[in-house]
């Protein structure tokens, strides 16, 4: 008896230790649950935000903080005694808290000519290597600038900086300079080299602005040529055919006129006819080609049919190579890391389609790949170009490889854009000469067809 009430007793307990065994597994699977489900869930709430601050010494910094969202990271950093000038999420990068060229204000105002923004840093350059204080050079460059619109900007951009703000945001704030600008200034802003920082900036405008006068010079002739040409070609057809027309027909009386005579008065006669609806459309046709054009469906289809061409489309990848290289160098060599270099640097390809396919190498940066190997992802730079990138990033030269690569594309561009307009003159001359004489030829053949079919034409 005494041995069963042991046993059932010791039953009992056994069963009530399960029981609370399996309670706080319960329990436990639970917490763990809810802790899965609050940290999931945290993880979509929670976001990285790039905050551009200004420190109670008067620094300015870029820093990474986690949040729900932009106005909490703000309201954060107050708190903490910065002074917040730009929320943006980390997916954008660096180049998010800087307002892209030619978008904010320069809807409103007169963009600044590149001549003059170049002649704008060259001096301010000058003024900050003499020891001159920004303030005091702002003020006098605004009072020396020639440009309306340069003075507007340099006033504002005055009135800020008294205000308190740093000269990078002042600019910033414009809305009309490209990115690298206010990027470089906030590098030497951040270096206390802001001289420095500066001279590297102005030569690389040096070489963008040389470069784009050289394209404008080298298209110029042939332009010239082609836009002659068709003006004389509209006047035969338009004014010397139909006068010659009335001949033509006392003549087609006695004789057969011939094949190309015929055919150039039937569009001389058609065009002459209907030119005050023809007129119109081609206007109306050119107008909407420009507006498509301006879309960036249009442009991409552009930009896919230049790379195309035979000469142009190697002269683009070379003008681009060299472009990015450069800026790259710039903004590498201001302090700013790599992946926002390239963020801020690959914006700048005017070009929609390389654009367009360089948007896999920013993602492979921030993976930890290899720069060289990013950029091969791309599919479009020359293989010397990412030969040298890749020597100089395993040698730990990045910065000195990017200039001496965009030097290399400078010198290479320029002979491919002579090679460009040396073949685009011929080909426009013979065109253009083979249209005229066409119609010298429609309108001199039935004479002399009807001199040599003349009463005299058996005599000696």
């Amino acid at each position: 008896m005494f041995e069963s009430h042991l046993t059932t007793t010791a039953t009992f307990r056994s069963a009530a230790r399960d029981i609370i065994t399996n309670y706080e597994l319960a329990k436990n699977f639970t917490d763990i649950r809810n802790l899965k489900f609050v940290v999931r869930n945290s993880k979509k709430i929670m976001a990285e935000f790039i905050c551009r601050l200004g420190t109670p010494a008067g620094e300015i910094m870029t820093r990474v903080v986690e949040a729900a969202g932009a106005g909490e990271a703000k309201t954060r950093l107050e708190s903490e005694g910065f002074r917040v000038f730009a929320v943006a999420s980390a997916e954008r990068g660096l180049a998010a808290v800087a307002l892209p060229f030619g978008a904010g204000a320069a809807s409103k105002k007169n963009r600044v000519k590149p001549n003059d923004f170049l002649l704008f840093n060259q001096q301010l350059s000058a003024l900050l290597r003499a020891g001159i204080p920004v303030l005091q050079s702002i003020n006098l460059l605004k009072n020396r600038s020639a440009s309306s619109t340069m003075r507007d900007v340099l006033a504002n951009v005055e009135d800020k900086i008294r205000s308190g703000v740093p000269l990078s945001e002042a600019f910033e704030a414009q809305g009309i300079f490209p990115k690298i600008y206010s990027a470089s200034l906030l590098a030497g802003e951040k270096s206390g080299a802001l001289d420095e920082v500066l001279a590297r900036y102005v030569e690389y405008l040096k070489r963008s602005v040389g470069i784009a006068r050289k394209l404008r010079s080298a298209l110029a002739y042939p332009l010239f040529l082609l836009a002659a040409s068709a003006f004389m070609v509209a006047f035969l057809t338009l004014y010397i055919v139909p006068r010659m027309s009335d001949l033509f027909k006392g003549l087609s009386t006695k004789n057969s006129l011939p094949e190309v005579t015929i055919v150039v008065l039937a569009i001389s006669n058609a065009v002459t006819q209907n030119i005050f609806w023809l007129l119109p459309l081609v206007l109306i046709l050119i107008f909407a080609l420009v507006i498509w054009l301006r879309t960036p469906g249009g442009r991409l289809v552009l930009d896919k049919f230049l790379l195309r061409m035979p000469i142009g489309g190697t002269l683009i990848r070379q003008m681009t190579t060299a472009q990015l290289a450069r800026s790259l160098s710039t903004l590498l060599s201001g302090g700013i890391t790599l992946p926002d270099s390239w963020n801020i640097a690959s914006q700048a390809i005017t070009n929609l389609e390389l654009r367009r396919r360089s948007q896999s190498v920013l993602p492979m940066i921030r993976e930890g790949r290899l720069f060289l190997e990013s950029l091969d992802n791309a599919h479009w730079m020359p293989a010397l170009a990412l030969d040298m990138i890749g020597i100089g990033e395993k040698s730990g030269s990045l910065k000195e490889m990017l200039d001496e690569v965009a030097n290399f594309y400078d010198a290479e561009s320029e002979v491919r854009l002579e090679q460009l307009t040396s073949l685009l003159e011929p080909i426009i001359l013979v065109f253009m000469a083979g249209i005229v004489i066409t119609i010298l030829l429609a309108i001199y053949l039935p004479i002399i067809q009807t001199i040599s079919s003349g009463p005299f034409a058996g005599k000696r």
